[in-house]
Order: C-alpha cells, then structure tokens, then sequence
C-alpha cells in the first residue's frame, strides 16, 4: 500500500507523474482549483482587511472528499500543481481544506514532467511559499471587486449581462482606440519608380532592377502621378552609371527561445492558432502524452513563463545534437545566452522540449494534428537558438542618373547557421534570393524599362491575437498566464469579434468603453495597470504586502463608482424613434440597447414585450427567400441569419461584400 498522497490537477499529468514514483506513492488530480470565492456575491469583507470568503466549488466537493479518503492512511501529501501562483494557491486551499494537523504536507514543484526532473523535485520538497499565495490572493481580490462591482453597474446603466474587469476593459480600450485610428486615418497617395536595368554585355533576361531613391541627394518623394510621369520623362534621356558599391558581412543571431507571450505570437503568426488554443495544447503537451509502449510522456516544459533561462542540462543536450546531426561549424565557440526582459520570473525556464530531447517525426504517429504543428515549432525554435549565427554578404549599389540616384541591394548566403531549423519570418525566407551581377564602379548600363507605380498609405492594421499579445506585454498589462483569458473573456462578452483573425470592436464594446473611460479614467488608464501589475509582482517577491496594496487601490476606486451610481448616462432609457410598429400591439417601435447591443422593442413595454433584432439592409442570398439577414448569436459567436427561420436556414459568419448602412 502506497505511504504517501500525491496531489496535482489534471489525470493527464497523474498519470504521467505515477509512472515515475513507485509505489509508494499513490498520485490523484484535484482537476484544478477546488476552492474559490463564492460565485453569487463579492464574497469579500472589505471592511475587514479584504478577508476572501473561501467556499469549496460545488462541482469539487465530490473530488474533495476523495481527497480525504485518500489521505487516511497516508503519511505524507505532496502538493505537486503547476509552478506558478495559481499552483501555489491551489496546494495552499488544499492544504487547508484537507485540515488534518497530524499529516506532514509538503510543496514540490518542478518545470518539466520528467523522471529526472519529478524525482529531484521529490527529493528537494518545500513549504508552500506563502508570498506567491498572497499574489494570487490579491489579483483575485482585485479582480473580484472591480468586476463584480462595475459590472452591476453597467447591468444597471446598459443591460443586464454585462462584464467589466481591471484588465479586460483596457484590453478593449486598446482595440477601440486602434479602431478610431483606423477610422480618422486619411490615406495618402504616393508613387515609387523603379528601373528595369543590365550591364551592356549582358542578355536582356539578365536585367536587375533598381528603385529611385533620391533627387540631389535628398529623399525623393513623389506624391502624384503627373510628377512621375514627369520624372519617367526625364529619366528616359538620362544615362544609368554605377557610382558606387558597398558590401558588408552581416551576422544574425539566433532568436531565444519562446516565452509564453513569444510562443503566442508565433503560434498565431505561423499556425494561425488563438492564444487560447496555443495554450490548451501547451498544456496538453507539457502534462503528457501518449507514447506508445513507453506510456504518458511530458514533452515541454512548464509553458506559463517570461524567462529565456535554459538549464544547463538542456543547453549540453543541445549540443550533442547539433553536433552529430549538423556539425562542429553549426555550434558557437560558447553557449548562446539571453537576457530576459526586467521583473522576469528567471526561477523558470523558458518553453522548450522536455529532456531527453524527441525528435518531432519520431513521435509524429502519437501526436495530433495540432499537438504535432506546436511541438515542432517549440523544438525547432529552441535548437535554433543553441545555434551558430547566420552570415549573410550583403551588396549595395548606388545608380546615378544625372541628379538621380536609384539604388539595388541583393544578399547572399555565406552561411545558414541557426535557419537551418527556424526562420522567423518571410523576408528570412527570401534572404539571398535576389542577385545582382557583377559590377564596377563608373560601368554604364543599359536601361531597359522604367516601372511608375501607384501605392496609397495604409492605416494601422487591426490587432490580430499575436499582436494583441505583443501589446499587452510591451505595455505590461496583464502576464503571461493571462493573455489567452483576457482575449477569450472579450470576445465571449462580444465586445470584440475577430473578422479573418483580427479584432474588431463590437457597437457595445465602443459604448461601454467610452462610459468605463468617463467614470472610470485611471482604471482604464494603461501605465496606471502597469504600475498596478508592478505592485502585483512585488508581492511576490516578498517586496509589497499584499494588504497594503489592496487598500490602496479601493478607497478611490470605490469613490469612483459610487459617483459612477449618480452620473453615468442610463443607455436604458437611451431610445429612439422608427417608423417600424409593432407586429403584436401596433404600437411604435423604438430601439433601445440590450446585451447584444441595440434592438428593437415596443414603446409600450413592459405591457408589450414584443422585440426583435434590427436588419442589416442586407438581402437573404437565398434564392426565392425575399428575407433580410439580421445578426443573431450562438454558443460558437456572432452570425447572421435570414429573417424568413426556419422557413430559409441561410447562415453566413460575414455579411456579403455588398452590405448596406444596418437598417430599422
């Protein structure tokens, strides 16, 4: 019979765990957080030093008991959840709700669920670091009052059903004020000219071409078609000579590897997977899989981090490999080592394959799909970033055309280095495709063509998940664990939708952030959320007291709100007039704001509560249909369907190219 109770959260990660301990160790999944503050009120004394009231989860009371029947006959529990503050909470809620003062309980915790790594961590147990407990108690405190008291608010001001919080709504303020960018932005035409260019002795196919860069030797800029028609004119009577060549070495060098936001963003950029997704098979990938014969196999590390720090067991694992598969020229004189940005929480590592290291193929046939793609994109960016540098020659050459000057570049490989296994980007991707022949200074070339073309600026793309979350690190909102939350929390409140991976804000998105941003400037204040996240992170590292800070924050915050009671403009009572009238009563119709944003009600509610969705202008494409489309909503988001349902079932999650002005 096993000695000891070993907890952790998933079955995943127990079953990977048991495998390593023997028996005497009997390993059990809590699933998660099994206590909680109460869901149907604030469950917080704020007249008493902010004191949680802590509740078991009511889907958790039946893992609790198991807890407790487990532990009956054990010596010890070890309390094994995920190295971060949620896993420290949780083994401390654990600890408590198990309440048995006779049983020694011990913390251990470690960054990669392998045998090496699980049995060191046993061998090391801690106490439960009471420092990382009080930063997860105040970010839950804090987020707890100011979203369960301006969201009651905005049911009270707008509709019932709405959210805020302390960094979900400047998450949104982002997206609404890239919006108005995008909406105030006034593009500017411009024009480039380009020269289609070969040394006199060469065959017109080994033309090159050159771009115009400057008119006595200032930057040209061409702003109307009229002037680059004048300027080809020009050109045209102009002999092409090569007035000077540069070349240069360049080196570079590799990429770290992935933090969780890094990962996010590249998941995003290179799988088009969400942040949330990202996440899920991360942890899927770090808890364990299935392989084969060899059974339930942790394959990364710990995926929750903002460290660069690789250990050395990994850094030599590294090594050896990039010797035998590439070779001596293919690892640097010394290890490669990054610096992780200020406040970095270097106790972890940064996201890489669990040792020893399995190659992606091999293990292919046990992953899927999507499992397959994430692993192979976090091997190969770390054994990229244990690589030599790449080297590339880089050729400049200046063109002269009386007082023009046009200018070509091309970039050749000397050596591939770390791209052999990862390349960032597409212009990596293109790095030393383009040649140009040999030249020398004051050769005459022919000019074969002159190329005008037209461009228009552009305004500022909309975030995309990989965008949004360099965003939110670069200002320091939010942490690593909690981008993928922050993005699926806005968009399931539908105050932002993606439109072809890029997010738009939604009618009520704009409207509850401008109320939030009236009542509410320093909440939704970005560098007063950094410096917050700041005070946050102190204490957990024992530099801030956690009480010290909570008071801190509330007595204006509740101020605030209490103004917020008395001044906020009620969208409630926000209607307007249409000439539709109601199909039940004859009543006028008037629209007003709901959950969903605006619809149409009768004038005569509550004794008439008829109500429908307002049209888009937009005609069913459904043959014979005669319907219009209107937005309604599902558990999967906003689409939109046909007026004539159930009679027409046409769906479509983007209306047609052809939409019109929305209608009443």
């Amino acid at each position: 019979m096993s000695k000891n109770l070993v907890i952790v959260e998933s079955p995943a990660k127990a079953k990977t765990i048991n495998k390593f301990l023997g028996k005497d160790y009997a390993v059990v999944a809590s699933m998660g957080h099994m206590i909680d503050l109460p869901k149907s009120k604030l469950g917080i004394d704020v007249e008493n030093d902010f004191k949680p009231e802590y509740k078991v989860i009511p889907d958790r009371k039946k893992n609790l008991d198991m807890l407790k029947k487990e532990m009956k006959d054990k010596h010890a529990v070890y309390l094994a959840p995920d190295p971060d503050r949620e896993g420290e909470a949780i083994s401390w809620h654990i600890k408590n709700a198990l309440k048995d003062k006779k049983k020694k309980f011990y913390r251990v915790s470690f960054d990669e669920i392998t045998k090496e790594a699980v049995t060191n961590a046993f061998k090391h147990p801690r106490d439960i670091d009471m420092d990382l407990v009080n930063a997860q108690q105040a970010r839950r405190i804090l987020d707890r009052i100011v979203g369960y008291t301006l969201s009651p608010l905005l049911w009270r001001k707008v509709s019932r059903g709405l959210s805020a919080g302390r960094v979900q709504s400047v998450t949104v303020r982002l997206i609404v004020e890239r919006e108005d960018e995008i909406k105030r932005f006034k593009s500017q035409e411009y024009w480039n000219i380009e020269a289609d260019l070969k040394r006199k002795a060469d065959s017109p196919k080994d033309k090159f071409k050159a771009k115009l860069e400057k008119f006595n030797d200032k930057a040209i800029e061409i702003k109307r078609s009229e002037e680059a028609e004048r300027i080809v004119g020009q050109l045209r009577r102009e002999s092409f000579i090569v007035s000077d060549i540069k070349e240069a070495k360049k080196r570079k060098r590799p990429y770290p590897p992935f933090t969780t936001s890094k990962l996010q963003q590249e998941a995003f950029n290179k799988l088009r997977f969400s942040a949330a997704r990202t996440m899920q098979i991360a942890q899927g990938l770090y808890e364990g899989v299935e392989l084969g014969k060899e059974g339930s196999v942790g394959l990364i590390t710990y995926m929750r981090t903002d460290s660069v720090r690789i250990s050395k067991e990994a850094q030599g694992a590294a090594k050896r490999y990039i010797l035998e598969k590439f070779g001596k020229k293919y690892y640097p004189e010394s290890p490669n080592f990054y610096k992780s940005k200020k406040g970095a929480q270097e106790a972890h590592e940064a996201i890489r394959p669990a040792l020893p290291l399995r190659e992606p193929d091999k293990i292919k046939g046990y992953l899927a799909p999507e499992q397959f793609k994430l692993y192979t994109l976090i091997w190969n960016r770390f054994l990229a970033s244990q690589m030599s540098e790449a080297v590339y020659s880089q050729t400049t050459v200046d063109i002269k055309a009386g007082d023009f000057l046009f200018r070509a570049s091309a970039q050749k490989v000397i050596f591939d280095g770390f791209t052999a296994v990862y390349e960032q980007d597409q212009e990596e991707k293109t790095e030393g495709k383009f040649k140009l022949p040999h030249l020398s200074v004051d050769e005459p070339l022919d000019l074969l063509d002159l190329i005008p073309s037209q461009h228009f600026t552009k305004p500022p793309p909309r975030y995309s998940d990989a965008t949004l979350v360099k965003a939110l690190e670069e200002l320091g909102i939010g942490r690593p664990s909690t981008y993928a939350p922050i993005i699926h929390t806005i968009v399931a409140r539908d105050y932002v939708r993606r439109d072809s991976g890029y997010f738009r804000p939604t009618e009520l998105g704009v409207i509850v952030t401008q109320l939030l941003m009236k009542h509410f400037p320093k909440i939704l204040d970005v560098e007063f959320t950094a410096k917050l996240e700041d005070e946050l992170d102190g204490i957990e590292e024992g530099e801030a007291d956690w009480l010290i800070v909570l008071r801190s924050f509330y007595s204006p915050f509740i101020h605030s709100v209490e103004q917020a009671k008395l001044n906020m403009k009620d969208m409630k009572k926000e209607v307007m007039a249409t000439d539709k009238l109601c199909e039940l009563c004859g009543k006028p119709m008037v629209i007003k704001w709901g959950r969903r944003g605006k619809f149409l009600s009768c004038s005569d509610y509550p004794r008439c509560k008829s109500s429908k969705s307002i049209t888009t202008g937009v005609s069913c494409p459904a043959e014979g249909c005669g319907g219009e489309l209107i937005e309604r909503r599902s558990r999967r988001g906003a689409f939109y369907g046909c007026t004539n349902f159930p009679k027409c079932r046409y769906t479509t999650r983007r209306l047609p190219k052809e939409e019109t002005a929305a209608s009443v």
